[in-house]
Order: structure tokens, then C-alpha cells, then sequence
């Protein structure tokens, strides 16, 4: 029988701890830029609404996208830190655009390029840390680089703030300050992080062929089963722009509208990696399943909420249930499919969930819209409730797998 409790002496290799710095770094970059662009582009270049809608959703469906080829072509050259440092390097190399923007269209192409960087980089990594993390404490490795990653996304806009102040509102110098963090992460990355000795399938028989149909079936039915409990979780929490929305009908003052995002990353990033240091140790489906009741209570608080105190409430547990689940359905893709086959199984997650938070945001939207905002968290909870069966045979996997 496996022992349940991996050694506490086991640490996390220095690459592991790099490589959450790089995330950290070079969401301060991002986050001081993308707290800012939505009124820069307003305000400075003129653009409508719909042109910053469609900069955005351009992006993100971008980033969604090149996940998947990403994982798919690291899996095949074995070079997962090369794909990374490509990524991490794109995203820095678009920063200085955002800051030269004479028109929308250029902010359309550097977050083009920002968001394939994103894409690249995504997979490669996530692949990384499967190879340079022993087993036994994959889930705090995940939890680290998430945590890590979720400090940077309240750090950049608390930054672009107090920029935006000592600046007197000059975005452009914002943005050129923004660069430096960008830097900051691609030299840890190049320096910091080694690669670990692998077996390089490209250099297999048909290695160089397409991507096929039989390489999605050979990932096997327990992978499969994670990615149907992330498209039900997607579905259920929806994008965050909603949790800002719901304090501005409590009259929320327009000043005080990043403190709802600020918050729910506070505890995003303080729950991750103790959630992934605790996954080691219990069983990983009880705790996803909590992650699930937790968004249940979450999105019934806020779709009842009677003042901005309780939606706050709700906005921590949202945070909560992020910190609980996120990194743990990175850790069980990397628990459910072979080393060699990571990148790919990395994209397709990515992939999948990404275009699912986008049909997850159109219903609240629609939802929203047509009855109001309870009716988008009450739909939350119910998708939330019904991701709780798909929990039987990932926890009897668990079972099984600690006491083999």
C-alpha cells in the first residue's frame, strides 16, 4: 500500500519555485497594462465599447486556441522550456506596443500578440512542472505556481493605480513601466529553470505526422473525466466580470470597484497552495467536491445578497472555491496521463475550458439581461450542483491509486 502521507521532507525543486516567480512577474506586467487598457482605449484612442469587446474576445479565444498546438508540438520536440521562454518572451516583446498605440488597431495587435504568447507559453509550463515535480507533491508544486501567479494578478493593478497617481494619469508611462516585470520573468525563466532529461518522442516513427484523432482517444477515460469536471466547473463560474457587476448594483463606488477583484485574488492566492500542499495528502476528488460546494454557497450568497457586505462575503468564497479547484484539475490531468503525452493533454484542457468560460459568460450575460442578476448566480449554483456527480469515479480512481 502506497503511503497516504508523502514524506514532509520532499521540497519542491528551485525550478518549481522559478518558475512561480516567473508567473508572478509576468502577471504584474499583464495586470498593470489590462487593469488600465479598457479606458485607455476609451478615453485616449477613441474606441466604442464593442472595439474593446472585440479586442478582448479576439484575445482570449486566441490564447485558447494555440494552447492546444503548443502542448501538442512540446510533447513531440521535448523541449517544453524552449516553448516556454518563447511564450513568456512574446508576451514581454508585445508590452512596449500597448505604450506606442497611436489607434485601437495596434492595441488589437499587441494584445494579439500578447495572447499568443499567453498560448505558447501555457501548456509547455504546466508540462514542466509535471516532469519537475516528484509525484508525491505535484499538488503543492501546481499550488505554488498558482498562488504565485494569482499574487501578481492583484499586484499589477494595485501598482497601475499607484502609477496612475504618481504619473498624473499618464498611461503611456504606465505602460513602459510595465515592460520591466515583463523582462524580470523571461531572465528567471532563461536562468533559473532546467529542463529535466526526457525521452523525446518526436524522434518515434510518424512522430512528424499530424495531429490525430487517435492521440485525443490513447489519453485514456480518467483524463477524459477530468476535462468533463472542468467544463461543468467553467460553466458554473463563469467570468469575473459578473462579481464586479453585482457590487456596482449594491452602489459600490465607481473608486472602489477594484477592491472586488483585489479581494477574491487575495484569497485565490492565499488558499492555492496550501490546497495543493493538502491534495498531497487526502483524497483529491473530496476536495474538488468541496470546491464545488463552496461555489454553490458563493453563488447563492451573491444571487441573495441584500448589500455590498454580503456580496463581498460571496466574492471571498468565489476566491475560495478558485484557490480550491484550479490547480487541482491542472494536478489530476497530470496524474491521469503519461509524461510524454502532458503538453498535448495540457492543451486540450486549456483549450476546452477556455471556449466553455466563453459560452459560460454569453449565458450569465443573456441570463443577466433578461431576468436579472439572481437568476445568473442561482444558474451558477445549479450547474455547480450537478458537477458534484461527476465526482464518483475520479475519487474511486483516488481509492484505488493510494492503495495500490
Amino acid at each position: 500500500m502506497k503511503d497516504k502521507f508523502p514524506d514532509r521532507r520532499i521540497k519542491l525543486p528551485r525550478s518549481i519555485w522559478a518558475l512561480g516567480f516567473v508567473s508572478l512577474f509576468m502577471d504584474i506586467s499583464s495586470e498593470m497594462i489590462h487593469a488600465l487598457m479598457p479606458v485607455f482605449l476609451v478615453t485616449v484612442l477613441g474606441a466604442s465599447t464593442v472595439t474593446v469587446g472585440a479586442i478582448e474576445g479576439i484575445g482570449e479565444a486566441t490564447a485558447s486556441v494555440t494552447k492546444l498546438f503548443s502542448g501538442w508540438i512540446s510533447d513531440r520536440l521535448g523541449k517544453h522550456k524552449m516553448l516556454t521562454v518563447i511564450g513568456y518572451g512574446l508576451s514581454t516583446l508585445s508590452k512596449p506596443l500597448f505604450a506606442l498605440a497611436p489607434a485601437a488597431s495596434w492595441i488589437l495587435g499587441a494584445r494579439f500578440a500578447d495572447r499568443v504568447g499567453k498560448g505558447i507559453r501555457g501548456a509547455p509550463r504546466d508540462s514542466l512542472i509535471s516532469m519537475l515535480a516528484p509525484p508525491a507533491i505535484r499538488g503543492a508544486a501546481y499550488g505554488l505556481r498558482q498562488s504565485l501567479d494569482t499574487v501578481g494578478a492583484f499586484v499589477g493593478p494595485l501598482l497601475a493605480m499607484l502609477l496612475m497617481a504618481l504619473f498624473a494619469g499618464n498611461f503611456r508611462l504606465v505602460f513602459w513601466v510595465a515592460v520591466i516585470p515583463g523582462l524580470i520573468a523571461v531572465a528567471i525563466l532563461m536562468i533559473a529553470v532546467k529542463e529535466p532529461e526526457y525521452p523525446r518522442p518526436g524522434k518515434a516513427p510518424g512522430a512528424t505526422a499530424p495531429l490525430r484523432w487517435q492521440e485525443f482517444r490513447g489519453l485514456g477515460g480518467l483524463y477524459w473525466g477530468v476535462v468533463a469536471v472542468g467544463i461543468l466547473l467553467t460553466l458554473a463560474r463563469f467570468s469575473e466580470a459578473f462579481l464586479i457587476l453585482r457590487a456596482k448594483d449594491m452602489h459600490l463606488p465607481f473608486a472602489l470597484i477594484p477592491l472586488v477583484l483585489i479581494l477574491m485574488n487575495v484569497v485565490y492566492a492565499a488558499s492555492a497552495y496550501p490546497i495543493g500542499v493538502l491534495s498531497d495528502r487526502v483524497n483529491k476528488g473530496y476536495l474538488l467536491a468541496g470546491g464545488f460546494v463552496v461555489l454553490v454557497i458563493a453563488d447563492i450568497i451573491l444571487a441573495l445578497a441584500p448589500n455590498i457586505w454580503m456580496v463581498m462575503a460571496g466574492v471571498a468564497l468565489w476566491g475560495f472555491h478558485m484557490g480550491m479547484t484550479q490547480s487541482l484539475l491542472i494536478t489530476l490531468v497530470a496524474d491521469t496521463v503519461p509524461v510524454a503525452s502532458c503538453g498535448t493533454a495540457f492543451g486540450i484542457f486549456h483549450l476546452v475550458t477556455g471556449i466553455t468560460l466563453l459560452v459560460a459568460s454569453l449565458i450569465a450575460g443573456i441570463l443577466w439581461d433578461l431576468l436579472g442578476p439572481s437568476a445568473t448566480f442561482f444558474a451558477g449554483a445549479a450547474f455547480a450542483a450537478i458537477g458534484l456527480f461527476g465526482f464518483a469515479g475520479i475519487i474511486l480512481w483516488q481509492r484505488k491509486r493510494d492503495f495500490s
